[in-house]
C-alpha cells in the first residue's frame, strides 16, 4: 500500500521555522534548494544591481532580491524564488500588498546557475515562469559567462562574452556587459 504525499500550502511554507535552508513549493511538494555559492551570489549580485539602477533611475517599479517567494499557482500551491525579480509599474496598479509571498507575477526574472546542472530543468524552470505570465526570463549561467533570454513569445537570444545584455521590450533603453556580470 503506498501512502499518498502531503501536500503543503503557500501558508504552510511560510510558517516553516527558519532552518537555515532554502525551499521551493512546486504543486504542493516541498523542494529544498542549496545554499548558493559565491560565484552565484557574485554574479546575482552584479546583474541586479545594474537591473536595480535602470529601474530606479526610471521608477520604472520595484525590485527584488533573491529568493523572494512568488506565487505561481494555487491549489496546489507554487511558490518560486527566482534570484532576482523586476515588477513594473504597470502590474503593481491596484495590487494590494500581502504580507506573505508575492501575489504578482514579475515582469522579468533572473536566474543564476552555477556549477553542474542539468539543461532539461533550467529550461523548465524558465517555461514555468512564462507559463506563469512573466515577460522575459533571463538565465545566467557561472561556467559559461552567458545569458539566455526566454521571452514570452517564444523566442529565445543568447548574450556571451564580448555581448551587451538587453531586456527589450520589457526594459527599454537597459544594456549592460555581459563581461561585467561574470567579473567576480
Amino acid at each position: 500500500m503506498t501512502t499518498a504525499k502531503k501536500l503543503l500550502t503557500a501558508a504552510e511554507l511560510l510558517a516553516l521555522p527558519d532552518d537555515g535552508k532554502r525551499y521551493e513549493l512546486i504543486r504542493g511538494e516541498l523542494i529544498t534548494m542549496a545554499a548558493a555559492s559565491a560565484p552565484h551570489g557574485g554574479v546575482t549580485d552584479r546583474i541586479g544591481r545594474r537591473i536595480g539602477n535602470f529601474v530606479e533611475a526610471g521608477n520604472l517599479g520595484a525590485t527584488y532580491a533573491a529568493e523572494t517567494g512568488v506565487y505561481i499557482g494555487r491549489d496546489p500551491d507554487t511558490v518560486r524564488a527566482p534570484d532576482y525579480a523586476f515588477t513594473s509599474t504597470e502590474r503593481m496598479v491596484g495590487a494590494r500588498s500581502a504580507s506573505g509571498y508575492a501575489e504578482i507575477i514579475p515582469d522579468l526574472v533572473v536566474e543564476v546557475v552555477a556549477g553542474e546542472y542539468r539543461q532539461p530543468m533550467v529550461d523548465s524552470k524558465a517555461q514555468m515562469w512564462l507559463d506563469a505570465g512573466v515577460r522575459l526570463a533571463l538565465v545566467a549561467f557561472v561556467d559559461t559567462r552567458e545569458v539566455i533570454a526566454h521571452h514570452d513569445d517564444g523566442t529565445v537570444q543568447r548574450f556571451g562574452p564580448g555581448d551587451t545584455l538587453t531586456c527589450e521590450p520589457v526594459l527599454p533603453g537597459f544594456a549592460c556587459s555581459v563581461d561585467e556580470i561574470f567579473a567576480y
